[in-house]
């Protein structure tokens, strides 16, 4: 049984993630998706627990997807939920250059191997930080389609608070 990790701050999640968990699911027998706390992305707009809330719900039609919190490195992650493989999504080129050098550091540190998966043609224009400043300066309505049904449901009503 092959398993691989997929991490990221996820903050929000949006359809390129989504895509990016769907492709890995049929790919690998199971997947755990761990979103962490990236403090060099600042402030996030939602804490892990809720984007775990989130993920959780908009993977509910995949039967081999696990979502866990993600505290320590990601090899030590890995390691914790047994998975032969890293994920990561890839959006536009610019991705690649950062994640080829984490992908290095991690099979340096652990041996383990990255596997990329780009996201379609369709989603490679989402960026979670696009979809915070839509949603926190305009209005929610306006990433409609670019995020799940539960993460559009969770900008409302944050923003309906403020």
């Amino acid at each position: 049984m092959t398993t691989a990790l997929c991490p990221g701050s996820f903050d929000p999640p949006h359809n390129g993630h989504i895509e990016v968990f769907e492709a890995a699911a049929r790919l690998f027998d199971r997947i755990v998706v761990a979103p962490i706390r990236n403090y060099g992305k600042g402030e996030p707009m939602f804490t892990v627990e809720e984007r775990i809330e989130m993920i959780t719900e908009s993977l509910s039609h995949l039967g081999n997807v696990d979502v866990v919190s993600m505290t320590k490195l990601t090899v030590d992650v890995a390691h914790d939920v047994g998975a032969d493989y890293i994920v990561k999504g890839l959006r536009v080129a610019g991705d690649f250059e950062y994640e080829l050098q984490m992908a290095h550091m991690n099979k340096k540190i652990s041996g383990l191997e990255t596997v990329f998966l780009p996201c379609s043609t369709q989603s490679s224009f989402i960026a979670a930080s696009l979809v915070r400043d839509i949603a926190r300066y305009g209005d929610p309505d306006r990433v409609k389609g670019m995020v799940p049904d539960a993460v559009l449901k969770r900008l409302h009503d944050k923003f309906a608070q403020q």
